[in-house]
């Protein structure tokens, strides 16, 4: 889902009783539908924050925005960012994810805007 950073506040207070907007939030789920596909969960990005980053980072807005997606579905593959070790790892993994999403599209993952 995409939003604005007032929704996206409500919603790191809500459930995780962050009082201020983020970037990317994910919530999982863990179902299974009847024909076996496994639903991971749900990430919400705010379209507000991604654009802050994304000029503050000097890359285009679809890159912020696929970078958040990635983040927020490693949290769901069960990577987790509170310790340095674990923010090192999930940005490697980013880092990773993100070269192998530019070689399959350059043009469309502009690093500067």
């Amino acid at each position: 889902m995409i939003c604005d950073d007032a929704t996206i506040h409500a919603l790191n207070r809500q459930f995780l009783r962050h009082d201020y907007p983020t970037d990317v939030l994910s919530f999982p789920l863990g179902d299974t539908l009847p024909d076996g596909t496994t639903l991971l969960g749900e990430i919400v990005i705010s379209m507000d924050t991604a654009t802050r980053n994304a000029q503050r980072y000097h890359q285009s807005l679809e890159r912020e925005l696929v970078h958040l997606a990635l983040h927020g579905t490693l949290h769901l593959l069960g990577y987790d960012d509170q310790t340095p070790a674990q923010r090192r790892r999930m940005r490697y993994k980013e880092r990773t994810y993100l070269r192998y999403l530019e070689r399959s599209s350059p043009d469309r993952l502009q690093h500067r805007p």
